[in-house]
């Protein structure tokens, strides 16, 4: 509740210095702390529905898509069969909502380690958590880590829906943990990482970048608008293990009767291809590795 000063929400954050993203609060409707984190859920002037986690905005019913269904659509609209699909982390439902859309999706499993997040967003964020009803998946609540150690060469296409790299989430933006999703994937898998904001950590981009590319052929970042994230922005590193691989142009397009029956708000094919579009300042640090 001290995030809370005359009836606003702040996020402040070392990740982000100088700059905070305050949200008007009408209503706080969950306060604990779970076993890993503290949790909270309050109703916002104009966002929604607002979940926060240890201080930092996760997701609001109001923006939520575009995240979503970008890290769920850009790996599997590049991958010529996904059939079995790794979710890591995700508790509010979001991307596995989007992902069971598709119907060439067989299997998902998703590993959450924090129970209690899925349980509130089932009750405050039902909007996202109706993923958690798909016959498709199988939940794993417990650590990705151990899950994969256990699950090699075993899927298609890995998510890893992160927090930002600040304490137990620090870990899934290093090079032990991306090596241990290479394993974890088939021949030709592909995977998508949420992969923070070119605006404030483009050398953390960039180290990530470099180690991407001494593991696998191919390596592109990405990026999508979201109000209520830093900057407005955040991206996503994807790799393949497959060298024919080519992230900017999907190999299903979308028609405009699959967006509209797939309820997308945000992706579509063009938007798709766009994203890879770096600002000049990005595409040259970035080229450069």
């Amino acid at each position: 509740m001290d995030k809370i000063q005359n009836g606003w929400f702040s996020e402040v954050c070392q990740l982000c210095p100088g700059q905070a993203m305050s949200l008007e609060v009408e209503e706080v409707l969950y306060e604990k702390k779970s076993k890993f984190q503290d949790v909270m859920v309050f109703k916002s002037k104009t966002y929604g529905n607002v979940l926060i986690l240890d201080g930092m905005i996760q997701c609001t019913e109001r923006d939520e898509f575009s995240y979503q269904e970008m890290i769920a659509n850009l790996p599997l609209c590049c991958h010529p069969c996904p059939k079995k699909v790794l979710i890591i982390g995700g508790g509010d439902g979001g991307v596995l909502r989007e992902v069971v859309k598709h119907p060439m999706v067989e299997s998902v499993v998703q590993c959450e380690i924090d129970e209690d997040v899925i349980n509130v967003s089932k009750k405050y964020l039902p909007g996202m958590a109706k993923g958690f009803f798909s016959p498709k998946l199988t939940l794993n609540v417990g650590d990705g880590f151990e899950f994969m150690k256990k699950n090699q060469n075993a899927f298609d296409v890995i998510i890893t829906d992160s927090s930002d790299p600040v304490g137990p989430a620090e870990n899934l933006f290093k090079e032990p943990y991306y090596q241990l999703m290479k394993t974890a994937l088939r021949d030709g898998g592909i995977l998508c990482c949420q992969g923070e904001c070119q605006w404030l950590h483009l050398e953390l981009i960039k180290e990530m970048r470099v180690f991407c590319k001494s593991l696998f052929p191919v390596v592109e970042y990405a990026y999508c608008s979201i109000p209520t994230y830093p900057s407005g922005q955040i991206g996503f590193v994807l790799c393949s293990k497959n060298p024919e691989t080519n992230f900017r142009e999907p190999v299903r397009e979308l028609t405009r009767d699959e967006i509209e029956s797939m309820d997308l708000k945000y992706y579509n094919p063009e938007i798709h291809r766009a994203a890879f579009i770096l600002p000049e300042f990005a595409r040259k640090v970035l080229s450069a590795v």
